[in-house]
């Protein structure tokens, strides 16, 4: 589920967040298997991206509506294919440094979802009291072998003494966003916890893979909520699993996350872009066009981004704001530079 970030190549490997993930997967799975979910301004830039994947598996979001409504249209699209599919559910701006060991916790996942109807969900075990991350609270296991835990409560971005109290208790995973079930046992938990999501995209069966899908999901991307899965579904099914997991995972949605991944100079700059030149500048990220010539002078603490025709400049303690840019610029500019 690509968001602007996701396009731009900030970790010096030459490849993008998305590419990375895309990347990643096809380790497990065919191109044909693969499925990215986007809002439709984003569609030429991930076709562009990632020209191997078949066009058709690039399903545009004409509204967005978050997770729920994107993961309910996948999900039937892939059972109009095949209704015993296992489905696994990964944002794309994530880096996971120990990509043997991510796969090795997919395989496993898989397999427990073959055999049963749950709804399973990737936990990183938690290195420090973060405030940033939702944590997933879960039942320890008699068996220590067992890495797959049932889950308790989820808890969404704690203050610093619950993170800290959570992190000494041993019984919090970071919850990553990744999910894992089967075809079946998600469709049934969108039906009994989200039946207005799940009735509104169940009238196009026998509509989607053919030429009547673009015009349906039009329509009912209109008339659905704006709904996470989280919220919807996961916080408050009773099936709900969680597989500890120990992978480097790291969450790149924000900037502020992208720059502690970034080799810093002696000013603590994270500098993206040959021909970037900085005086009496500390604390920034900077991101440009491989070979523009940039001049940064007396920046502190700045982030500073350039992707085709649009350029942020943003202190970074204001890096939340940055939605509320977007929306603006959709608002008064449209959809040209978004």
């Amino acid at each position: 589920m690509p968001s602007l970030n996701n396009f731009l190549i900030f970790l010096g490997n030459g490849k993008s967040l998305l590419q990375q993930t895309y990347d990643r997967f096809t380790k497990i799975c065919p191109p044909e298997n693969i499925i990215v979910v986007t809002n439709e301004s984003y569609i030429k830039q991930v076709i562009k991206q990632l020209p191997q994947l078949p066009k058709a598996n690039v399903l545009s979001e004409p509204h967005r509506k978050n997770t729920a409504p994107c993961i309910t249209y996948a999900t039937f699209k892939i059972m109009a294919k095949n209704a015993d599919a296992r489905i696994i559910v990964a944002p794309s701006d994530h880096v996971i440094e120990n990509e043997i060991g991510f796969h090795s916790v997919l395989n496993q996942g898989l397999a427990f979802c073959e055999k049963n109807d749950v709804l399973l969900t990737i936990g990183i075990q938690p290195g420090r009291p973060d405030t940033g991350y939702g944590y997933i609270q879960f039942v320890p296991n008699t068996d220590k072998e067992n890495t797959i835990y049932k889950v308790k409560t989820f808890t969404e971005k704690p203050d610093l003494e619950m993170a800290k109290f959570f992190l000494q208790s041993g019984e919090f995973f970071w919850n990553a966003g990744i999910f894992i079930w089967n075809a079946k046992a998600i469709a049934a938990a969108l039906a009994h916890y989200l039946p207005d999501v799940y009735d509104l995209f169940a009238a196009g069966k026998g509509k989607y893979n053919t030429r009547a899908e673009k015009e349906f999901v039009k329509k009912v991307y209109a008339l659905s909520p704006n709904i996470s899965i989280d919220y919807g579904v996961m916080e408050k099914a009773k099936n709900v699993y969680t597989l500890g997991a120990d992978i480097g995972w790291s969450d790149l949605g924000t900037y502020g996350s992208l720059y502690e991944h970034i080799k810093h100079d002696q000013k603590q700059n994270a500098i993206v872009g040959s021909n970037v030149m900085v005086y009496d500048t500390e604390g920034c990220m900077i991101q440009v066009p491989k070979n523009k010539l940039v001049v940064v002078q007396g920046l502190k603490d700045f982030i500073v981004i350039e992707s085709d025709d649009v350029l942020l400049i943003c202190h970074k303690k204001d890096e939340q704001q940055i939605k509320q840019f977007v929306n603006d610029v959709k608002i008064q500019k449209g959809d040209e530079f978004i």
